[in-house]
């Protein structure tokens, strides 16, 4: 079983993967991805398990992608929750997402060898105009 298999499942960060996964890690390094959205200015406990197996990931050689939703953020999606998000202001957004930044840049090596990368979803989103649309209308 590859390193990262065997740290993840000793660790109790993995439960289950894929059928064709350990030969695919057995190939070389991978990249994986996990995301947040920043409707609050700061990471919680459910957040543990993710970038724990991101910070994992880099540790043995790996690549994580680490995606901000601050696109997502904007139309407030409930994320099958009873209620809706609160429609933040994008200056908020902005804020908490610069406050995840932060807080991961504590877990991940966003610079040098073998560098986590992070990327805000606003960055591309907000220039369409169909976001504007669905924070408007779309809820």
């Amino acid at each position: 079983m590859p390193e990262i298999l065997e740290t993840l499942k000793a660790r109790g960060l993995l439960q289950d993967a894929t059928a064709n996964l350990a030969e695919r890690l057995a190939e070389g390094p991978v990249t994986g991805y996990v995301g947040f959205d920043p409707t609050a200015d700061s990471l919680h406990v459910g957040n543990l398990v993710p970038v724990m197996g991101a910070a994992w990931l880099q540790r043995l050689g790996h690549t994580p992608i680490v995606l901000v939703g601050g696109g997502t953020a904007m139309v407030g999606d409930p994320s099958g929750k009873r209620g809706e998000r609160p429609v933040l202001p994008l200056e908020q957004i902005d804020r908490n997402a610069d406050a995840l930044r932060r807080q991961l840049s504590r877990f991940l090596a966003f610079e040098g060898a073998n560098a986590a990368r992070i990327r805000n979803n606003a960055d591309w989103l907000r220039r369409l105009p169909l976001m504007e649309f669905l924070r408007d209308t779309g809820k």
